[in-house]
């Protein structure tokens, strides 16, 4: 059933057909345009334009409808040019004249616009929970490793000492960013379309605020030439759950790398690894791999949704039948990430030895040299000029800061003493970092209880 169908005196090409058709893409929002419809049906009855007995029949049969397709008693059929034929066809065709007066006072333009709103607004909270999950996990693993000292690095160059449970800690942070997008992205998405029409309303004595209400919106939409036009909601969540998966490709870049022989600080389970079909010795980070990957197909969506939308005039047109498939694809796969990502680093070894090696090396430390002859009144720039000089001499002798004598420490300035060692060790280096938002155990497990307590609220 077309539901254009009295204009034309010919059918369709199938090549129209095929090309014209959704209902591959927007089948998955059944349940939502069924709960729309119902919505809709039940405010034209509240409001006289159709009898109470109609708008039972039409409840009952879409009700039966929903039980059928959740059960798969009832499927789909792609003979259908989108979701909202198959489901009128249905109906009219079980109850007859009744299912005809569902359509009154709506356009399938207001029906598909509050269809995906109703489907992106669940989805965000699927995905909400996904991001809630990662986050608290990252939480929890940062209070075990508190004091797992390691290095921070600058230019992929070791740095300064901070702690494993600091690092994890910046990526728990940089995902509640995340997290507030997505929200703020899901609160202005939810108006209510539905009452707009095709693009001019109707002259119908609807009641858009009982539907709005109804459907759990917070008002409806303002002007109905945008409610039908607009789709910044999908670029919003787009670009939301783009930068989401920049933040997954650069936390799965360090895992790739931190898995590595060179650095050796975690070991992935065997469960979230795989293997080489002609190396058997190989161990390959696969799923951090493939998440740096599929970032891109992320991006790829939001770029869709933008050349989609960049030149269209107002009000609907049908390129904007595009947009489902890239931001449903969008979700899909930044949903798929997560429930691999999450249980991925639940189960990494962490290799603490290797880390405090590796921050043993690199002078990272020669930071906490210098503020050191600052706390005996040098100026900072002299003292940092002084700690230049023995770092280059450790180099040129094959030495570090921490195994030179107080002898060679004299030869550079006559303020070290012996407490110069305390000072430049690696967990007083960590320890003394109290400063807000620093790496010091004591901050890391304050970072971790604020971090527990924002998902709390």
């Amino acid at each position: 059933m077309k539901l254009w169908a009295g204009r034309f005196s010919k059918e369709a090409d199938k090549v129209t057909n095929d090309i014209n058709a959704s209902i591959g893409i927007d089948k998955r929002m059944w349940r939502e345009d069924i709960e729309g419809s119902l919505a809709h049906s039940d405010m034209l009855a509240e409001c006289g334009i159709i009898s109470k007995e109609d708008r039972d029949k039409i409840s009952e049969g879409l009700r039966r409808l929903a039980d059928e397709i959740a059960k798969g008693e009832t499927e789909i059929a792609d003979s259908f040019e989108d979701i909202h034929s198959f489901v009128e066809g249905i109906l009219t065709e079980r109850i007859g004249d009744a299912g005809k007066r569902l359509h009154t006072a709506r356009s399938r333009n207001d029906q598909v616009a509050v269809d995906i709103r109703l489907t992106l607004r669940n989805e965000t909270d699927g995905l909400l929970s996904l991001v809630d999950e990662l986050i608290e996990m990252l939480a929890d693993l940062a209070l075990q490793h508190s004091d797992v000292v390691m290095p921070g690095y600058t230019h992929l160059q070791r740095a300064q000492p901070v702690t494993f449970g600091h690092h994890l800690l910046a990526y728990a942070e940089m995902l509640l960013r995340d997290r507030g997008r997505l929200l703020d992205a899901k609160k202005r998405m939810n108006v209510c379309p539905l009452g707009a029409g095709a693009l001019a309303g109707t002259s119908y004595p609807i009641d858009r605020e009982l539907t709005a209400k109804t459907l759990g919106f917070d008002e409806p939409a303002r002007n109905s030439l945008d409610a039908v036009s607009d789709r910044d909601f999908c670029l919003e969540l787009a670009s939301a759950l783009s930068i989401l998966m920049v933040h997954l490709s650069r936390f799965s870049e360090e895992i790739i790398l931190w898995c590595s022989h060179e650095f050796k600080f975690i070991e992935l389970d065997d469960a979230f690894s795989t293997g080489s079909s002609i190396m058997p010795q190989k161990k390959n980070p696969d799923i951090a791999e493939i998440v740096r990957g599929k970032a891109g197909r992320v991006f790829g969506s939001l770029t869709t949704l933008l050349t989609v939308m960049k030149g269209l005039p107002l009000a609907y047109n049908k390129d904007m039948q595009e947009d489902k498939e890239a931001i449903f694809n969008a979700f899909d796969t930044v949903s798929l990430c997560l429930r691999a990502f999450t249980p991925m680093l639940r189960t990494m070894t962490v290799n603490a030895e290797n880390m405090r090696k590796a921050a043993a090396g690199g002078f990272i430390n020669a930071t906490d040299c210098a503020d050191y002859l600052v706390g005996k009144g040098l100026p900072f720039r002299d003292a940092y000029k002084i700690t230049g000089s023995l770092v280059a001499y450790c180099i040129s002798n094959s030495k570090d800061l921490e195994s030179l004598s107080l002898e060679e420490y004299k030869g550079f300035s006559e303020l070290f003493e012996e407490d110069v060692f305390e000072a430049i060790s690696l967990d007083t280096c960590v320890k003394n970092r109290t400063s807000y938002g620093g790496p010091s155990p004591e901050n890391v497990r304050r970072q971790a209880a604020a971090v527990k307590a924002i998902l709390k609220a």
